[in-house]
């Protein structure tokens, strides 16, 4: 696989500071059941990286020190992580929002029965992977089969009440480009979801973010072998707007790895730039010292403020 962060280094984005975190993204580890051309973890079924039960601890030390009001949980498939239920439980029992980032397909693996029952349980918010409501593009993404199965988990989902009005679960789509291009408006994206879901399928959800596609890992080395970095790159630079540097996510959150170290954002964490500039474990962390220090930045960043700006809730601007 082709390094990329020797293209990325030498950049012109703009300086940011953080503000108060107050969501901590936790990164359980890279093994995934999938594989996704997308990917900006290099996530896969091969991968052996996983949370140990002590760095577990450590991170609930720190949600409890940084009085954080958010745990989002990532992976490779975050629910492969043997701790995960604890993890998601001792969570919610401090009063925390847990957003748990599903591919879907966990929900039908051997050994995870029972998956969906429990995060209904606990009143956990689904953020889950469908990059189009159309069979082929999904297959020819993440593999043959998935969207057949990503359905059956999406209605699995709507049955527990999942989507469904007045219920407390909470839903989400996230959607991907094939390829090196933006995003369309996530407006427009997120009716004709709403809409051919439904009438193909019977399947609801609350909202669709329209994520843009980070020229890291996976993606990136993709992109190189196909001769496309640089012009995907142009088009992220060509395509900034500086409104969207005021919501970018990593100004009130940060990133932990499955070793317990920390960085500014989980794309940081994949190209190994960590907060401050120098690399600390979460035992290390002054959560109070956080806010007001400068953001590691390089020209993946423009990936996030690119047209409508790119988040993990989202894009930034929708006008």
């Amino acid at each position: 696989m082709h390094t990329v962060f020797p293209l990325l280094q030498s950049s012109d984005f703009p300086a940011i500071v953080r503000g108060r975190p107050d969501t901590v993204q936790v990164n359980l580890g890279y093994r995934c059941n999938q594989t996704c051309l997308h990917c900006h973890v290099n996530a896969g079924p091969t991968r052996k990286e996983s949370m140990r039960l002590e760095t577990v601890d450590q991170v609930l030390d720190l949600l409890r020190r940084a009085k954080a009001s958010t745990l989002d949980l990532t992976g490779g498939a975050p629910e492969m992580n043997p701790h995960f239920r604890y993890l998601v439980e001792t969570a919610r029992s401090l009063g925390l929002r847990v957003i748990d980032r599903c591919n879907l397909t966990i929900l039908e693996e051997p050994g995870y029965e029972g998956l969906a029952e429990f995060m209904a349980g606990r009143q956990v918010e689904i953020t889950a992977s469908l990059p189009c409501y159309l069979e082929d593009n999904v297959d020819r993404q993440r593999g043959n089969g998935v969207f057949e199965a990503s359905i059956r988990a999406l209605k699995t989902l709507n049955g527990l009440g999942y989507g469904q009005p007045g219920s407390g679960l909470v839903l989400n789509l996230a959607y991907n480009p094939q390829g090196p291009a933006l995003p369309p408006p996530q407006a427009e994206l997120e009716a004709a979801y709403h809409r051919e879901l439904q009438a193909r399928h019977g399947i609801v959800f609350n909202r669709l973010y329209a994520l843009a596609n980070m020229p890291i890992q996976r993606f990136g080395s993709t992109l190189v072998s196909k001769g496309q970095f640089e012009s995907y790159m142009r088009l992220l630079k060509g395509a900034h707007r500086d409104e969207n540097l005021a919501n970018v996510m990593c100004l009130n959150l940060i990133s932990i790895d499955w070793q317990g170290y920390v960085y500014d954002c989980d794309f940081n964490q994949m190209l190994k730039m960590p907060l401050g500039g120098r690399r600390r474990h979460v035992t290390e962390i002054a959560p109070a010292r956080l806010e007001n220090q400068a953001i590691a930045s390089a020209d993946h960043c423009f990936g996030c403020t690119a047209g409508g700006g790119s988040s993990c809730g989202g894009a930034l601007n929708e006008n």
